[in-house]
């Protein structure tokens, strides 16, 4: 049985449930991947005797979960990259924090930096001459609290701009760091060495068919997420 599951499938994409903890391409570690289990899964499913065409359109951290959208064919890997470098792909994300926003709803702006050597995000308030040396670039989102169940806030996120560690660090930033993750300031990891950030779903305009699709996850089963079961169905 493949860790994940499949959301939606045609001759050109295959988008699946990204479980949090599986990398979705292969780094230094040699981990199995979310890239290897795909092409299994297809070369079972289609019976292909050869080698799987699969291209990374996009990933999700390590420790995140949700939606993860791969091409079939070269074409449509071209035509997706495309759509995703012009920012036409609608994004939400759900993040669970134990420290409430303030404000409820809003925009978050800051200028995002990736240090590769230590794999983390360095964030600067502004375009100073520290952070342009950085390399640092504007970061955006729009953030809304939907539910609240004990100390659990659930905060809607739809980013703008899709920098490294972006939702992150810029809710750590603003004292809300997200459950599990202290990369970024929370006090304490989640025992299964996720975080508490799932990528909620995709919208963009289907590359060969030109139809709209929308794609959907639920969050992964867990005490904290269950609370808010209600919100997925």
């Amino acid at each position: 049985m493949q860790p994940f599951q499949v959301l939606y499938e045609d001759n050109h994409l295959i988008a699946v449930n990204k479980p949090g903890g599986v990398l979705v391409h292969g780094d230094e570690t040699e981990d199995y991947t979310l890239q290897e289990g795909v092409k299994d899964y297809i070369k079972v499913r289609y019976r292909k005797p050869g080698a799987v065409f699969l291209g990374v359109i996009h990933r999700l951290d390590r420790p995140v979960s949700g939606v993860v959208v791969m091409a079939r064919t070269s074409k449509a890997l071209t035509r997706m990259n495309k759509i995703f470098k012009e920012r036409e792909v609608e994004k939400t994300y759900w993040a669970l924090t134990s420290i409430r926003p303030e404000p409820l709803k809003g925009s978050l702006t800051h200028f995002i930096a990736k240090d590769k050597n230590k794999n983390v995000a360095r964030i600067y308030d502004e375009m100073s001459h520290r952070a342009e040396r950085a390399g640092a670039k504007r970061s955006e989102l729009h953030y809304e609290m939907i539910s609240k169940i004990a100390d659990h806030n659930l905060i809607e996120i739809r980013p703008v701009t899709g920098r490294p560690h972006q939702i992150r660090v810029q809710l750590s930033k603003m004292g809300w760091p997200i459950r599990g993750d202290v990369k970024y300031g929370y006090a304490r990891a989640n025992k299964n060495k996720t975080i508490h950030l799932h990528c909620r779903a995709l919208s963009f305009v289907h590359p060969v068919k030109k139809e709209r699709i929308t794609i959907e996850a639920n969050p992964p089963i867990d005490d904290i997420w269950n609370l808010f079961q209600s919100y997925a169905d």
